[in-house]
């Protein structure tokens, strides 16, 4: 296990970008690794960490927050019991430094032989989480809403309506330059949604993976002040419009299943879902 320096990002995020595949569960995506990118290159390189088999990466492990890590694993590798041991004995080991005492989370919906290797050592089941898609080969219906691609004229009012969202949030000017300078963010885009008044309502930033892959909504929020009015469901068409002219083939999101008005949201804009998936919790 390696931790990559902020030289190696533009590989690990292509990398993970060229796992992610329709079909299969959900597993980290570049956008993941991006929209923490506001936190700065350091603090991502700092949040990785890869394995590697015979000098190609098989795993990549995402310490997305304080007690979870995230993983993205090589899709021939999935059933892969070595490298699954491999990988679990260093969550014990090697990754004390990282987790903290106690609770600590492993999201690993992709991968058989690690599921298999976590449950065997007595890892259980933690909140369950609803992963939802929306095939993009169809042209996606038009919002309701204005949609504007930020630019730099337009980044305080979508920090303005971020922060509006999502209470306690972070984000910043500067925390959204350090993401749009991030190899990640390439793919991207960040969309304002602005209501019949002309009042900015809703923001979301989509990610690609490259052309003919699944993209990934990370994060869409809708004003704290204009909630109620359908301007969730309108803004999660423009991210599907977005991805689709992107190149992207699906668009995916997740949400924990306790939310239940995302969920819904989602689902009035065409999303389905296979179904409630749940992470990994230490014994």
């Amino acid at each position: 296990m390696t931790t990559p320096s902020t030289a190696d990002l533009p590989r690990v995020i292509d990398t993970v970008a060229s796992w992610q595949r329709d079909g299969a569960p959900v597993q980290v995506h570049p956008g993941d690794l991006g929209w923490y990118q506001r936190f700065g290159a350091e603090a991502l390189a700092g949040a990785l960490r890869e394995w590697a088999r015979d000098g190609e990466t098989v795993a990549v492990g995402f310490l997305d927050e304080s007690e979870l890590i995230r993983m993205a694993i090589a899709p021939e590798a999935g059933g892969d019991e070595g490298i699954a041991h491999h990988v679990a004995d260093d969550f014990v080991e090697a990754l004390g430094e990282l987790l903290p005492p106690g609770r600590a989370i492993v999201e690993a919906r992709f991968g058989t032989a690690l599921q298999q290797v976590l449950t065997d050592r007595g890892w259980g089941a933690d909140d369950p989480w609803t992963p939802l898609h929306r095939d993009l080969a169809q042209p996606v219906p038009p919002s309701t809403l204005r949609i504007e691609v930020v630019g730099p004229g337009l980044v305080q009012e979508r920090v303005r309506v971020e922060v509006a969202a999502f209470p306690g949030s972070s984000f910043s000017v500067d925390r959204w330059r350090q993401m749009a300078d991030g190899h990640a963010y390439r793919h991207a885009a960040c969309l304002l949604g602005y209501d019949e008044q002309g009042v900015a309502v809703a923001a979301t930033t989509v990610w690609s993976a490259g052309r003919d892959r699944p993209g990934v909504i990370e994060p869409l929020g809708v004003h704290g002040g204009h909630r109620g009015r359908g301007h969730g469901r309108a803004m999660t068409l423009a991210a599907a419009g977005q991805m689709r002219r992107m190149g992207c083939s699906s668009a995916r999101v997740a949400t924990p299943s306790s939310n239940t008005a995302a969920v819904a949201t989602y689902q009035a804009a065409g999303f389905v879902t296979p179904g409630e998936v749940t992470d990994f919790c230490r014994p």
